[in-house]
């Protein structure tokens, strides 16, 4: 039997953050596929037994049912003793950027990626207004990165991985993402962390993908 179980979908960066914090800490856990593009977050049965937010991630642990992408970060670094703040003031400063990311950093670009990729909606007022938008967060990222290896105490943590959360799928959102060489040089020091894999690999994709 898994420790944990994870309700996710490939296609979610959200649900990727819990993915790959199980899997970067080496849990043995186990992916529940949610059938998100066929409604079934939308059912209510499923927000009945699952999540009342309608939302991936859950994830199952010692008969609790954890929601919220950076909630469940901080659960599996205490959990795990990886990854985590060192002392009060990192804590914050991890939060700071967690709450900054789920704003903002993840927010315009995932909403862009949904309706320009995943969608196909074409180019609108609205993808080009959410361009803009995660065009900005992602040069507040940049800046910061251009100081630091990663974002909070000079090592990778929870703040890592929940700001990773999009920026590994594949698909071509519009936005000129190698203009950030940063987040770029960012994005290489977290492949190459032992056991790291691309939310298509770690997660079952809709359809049966693998």
């Amino acid at each position: 039997m898994p420790d944990y179980k994870l309700h996710c979908f490939a296609e979610s960066g959200n649900a990727y953050k819990a993915a790959l914090m199980l899997q970067l800490t080496g849990q043995n856990w186990q992916p529940v596929f949610v059938d998100f593009f066929n409604g079934q977050t939308r059912e209510q049965a499923w927000r009945d037994e699952v999540n009342e937010q309608g939302e991936v991630p859950v994830l199952e642990h010692a008969g609790k049912s954890l929601t919220q992408s950076a909630l469940i970060l901080e659960y599996l670094a205490q959990q795990t003793g990886q990854f985590g703040p060192r002392d009060a003031d990192e804590k914050r400063e991890i939060w700071r950027w967690m709450l900054f990311d789920n704003h903002k950093f993840t927010s315009y670009y995932a909403a862009l990626r949904f309706l320009f990729c995943l969608k196909n909606t074409g180019e609108t007022d609205v993808t080009q207004f959410l361009r803009e938008r995660a065009t900005a967060a992602y040069r507040i990222v940049d800046a910061h990165l251009a100081k630091a290896p990663f974002m909070v105490g000079g090592r990778l943590t929870i703040a890592d991985l929940s700001l990773a959360g999009y920026v590994f799928m594949p698909e071509d959102t519009g936005m000129a993402l190698a203009e950030f060489t940063h987040i770029e040089a960012w994005k290489a020091r977290i492949q190459a962390m032992p056991g790291w894999k691309h939310p298509y690999e770690l997660m079952p994709r809709t359809g049966g993908q693998h």
